[in-house]
């Protein structure tokens, strides 16, 4: 039975977001190209049609699932507050999917990993932005603050979500965003 264009775009998708929970939940080599297809409501013959390989659903999942970054357009407190949260540690499958598979892609192919370096580049440039934004600086002045925000924010989330002792877990969180908070970033302080 042939399948239209639109219907192909529409599984595709699918099949990505279904893909990226799956790999935000358990990790790249835990899940099959099978359970991917299940989880889409697809069977495991159609994987073939949209991708060749086990490698380009990776590397096409975590180019769909880093591409927008996420949105800090509520300003950067209130998007801090929300990524160090015990809700987003505690829900992986759809949360950031930086945090969520950054350690495992050093040994993933090289397009995968070159899917999350733009990925990782453009949520710094969120970040960027929104730190341009809530502090009446430029963006350029903005972006070593962003990396250095975006790389503990994601390492404490990392190590949060490692961590088997919740208290340790919370502590983790709670700490990395008053020691953001406390550098000034975001406010008329120099960073």
């Amino acid at each position: 039975m042939k399948v239209s264009r639109a219907r192909m775009a529409q599984n595709r998708e699918t099949i990505l977001a279904e893909a990226g929970r799956l790999f935000r939940e358990k990790g790249f080599d835990a899940v099959s190209i099978a359970e991917v297809m299940k989880a889409a409501g697809l069977t495991h013959g159609a994987f073939y049609g949209h991708f060749g390989s086990k490698d380009d659903l990776i590397a096409e999942t975590v180019a769909h699932a880093t591409c927008t970054g996420d949105d800090c357009s509520r300003g950067f407190a209130d998007y801090l507050a929300d990524y160090l949260s015990p809700e987003h540690r505690d829900g992986a499958d759809a949360g950031c999917a930086t945090a969520a598979l950054a350690a495992g892609l050093r040994h993933q192919c090289s397009p995968a990993r070159a899917a999350m370096g733009e990925g990782v580049a453009t949520q710094i440039d969120h970040v960027a932005a929104a730190l341009a934004r809530d502090s009446g600086r430029s963006v350029a002045e903005m972006r070593r603050a962003a990396i250095g925000c975006w790389s503990a924010m994601v390492g404490a989330m990392i190590m949060a979500r490692s961590v088997d002792d919740p208290a340790l877990s919370a502590e983790i969180l709670a700490e990395t965003r008053a020691w953001i908070e406390q550098s000034g970033i975001g406010s008329d302080a120099k960073p």
